[in-house]
Order: structure tokens, then C-alpha cells, then sequence
């Protein structure tokens, strides 16, 4: 996976890792100039690439120390220590990353919400319907102004946000 890191002297992997962490972070990634005397074109987009990889998916799924060694067992010990001892440094710094990029996905917090219950008795096209229905009203904070939106929906479509909701709050447990 990472083997391309060693054609890295060993002496530089370790300023090499962190600013790939750097990149990953939000600042500036490492500049091909310096180090195309190493890899090709080709080599450095791939070694970018699985660096980065392996830092976000250590972090992002919360990997022990042995797990994420046992990732790169195939390096040498030396590019073994080198990205661990990043990895350890800037576990927490990954993260916050990694959730900062997840919550620009979308600005809109949900700041209030109101909902009534009503029994539609007919229609324009049905005479007996007896259908009930839900108002769903939802204040919605976005970019510091409140925006409202209303949903109506009927029995299906309230199971059908119900049971979104239930798996997006197993999600967040499982971030916990």
C-alpha cells in the first residue's frame, strides 16, 4: 500500500508525513518540486494519495494503535515509527478535520420545529378519504438567518422519516 514512502530517505519522512496531515488539515499540502527528484508524476499522485488515505481512515474509524500499525506492517520500521509517531501527534487534529469537512457538507442546523395532526376527510377527487396527516414545521438556521419550511406528509411518508432518523441517530452513536 504505502511502499512507495520509502523511496523517501528516511530522514525526511517524517516532515514528509506531517505535511501530508498539513493538506489534509487544510493547509498546504506538500509541493511536487520538492520532492520530484524522488517519485514520478504518476508515483507522487499515488503516494499523496494513500498517505492521506491511511491517516483519514485510521482516525476516521477510530482505529487502535496495533490495528493502524498493522496497516503498514509491509514498511520498513523505520517509515513504521515515522508514521506512527505522526499519527499519535495529530490524531486529534485529523479528526477535527475530518468533522469540519463532514458538517460544511451542509450550514443548516435545525433551530425549531412544530408539528399538528390532522384528519383530511376528503378531497376534491374522493368524497370519504379519512386520511390523516402530519404538518411538519421546521425552522431552519442557515448562513445566521432563520428560514421556515413546511412538510405535510401522510402516514408512509412520516414511517419513511421516522425510520431515516432512527438510522442517522445510530450513526451518530457510532461516532461516539
Amino acid at each position: 500500500m504505502l511502499r512507495l514512502l520509502e523511496k523517501l530517505p528516511s530522514g525526511r519522512a517524517l516532515e514528509f508525513l506531517h505535511k501530508i496531515v498539513d493538506g489534509i488539515c487544510g493547509r498546504a499540502y506538500p509541493r511536487y518540486q520538492d520532492y520530484g527528484n524522488i517519485w514520478s508524476l504518476l508515483e507522487w499522485m499515488e503516494v499523496l494519495e494513500e498517505t492521506g488515505t491511511y491517516f483519514k481512515t485510521a482516525v476516521g474509524k477510530n482505529l487502535s494503535d496495533e490495528e493502524a500499525a498493522q496497516q503498514i506492517n509491509e514498511l520498513n520500521s523505520s517509515y513504521q515509527e515515522a508514521i506512527t509517531k505522526c499519527l499519535k501527534g495529530r490524531k486529534e487534529e485529523i479528526r477535527n478535520a475530518l468533522v469540519e469537512r463532514v458538517n460544511a457538507i451542509s450550514s443548516a442546523q435545525l433551530q425549531d420545529f412544530d408539528w399538528q395532526l390532522k384528519l383530511a376527510l376528503s378531497s376534491d377527487k374522493i368524497s370519504m378519504l379519512q386520511m390523516p396527516l402530519l404538518n411538519l414545521d421546521l425552522d431552519v438556521r442557515e448562513n445566521g438567518e432563520i428560514k421556515p419550511v413546511s412538510i405535510e406528509m401522510n402516514k408512509e411518508e412520516l414511517q419513511n422519516l421516522i425510520n431515516s432518523l432512527e438510522a442517522a441517530n445510530k450513526v451518530v452513536l457510532q461516532l461516539k
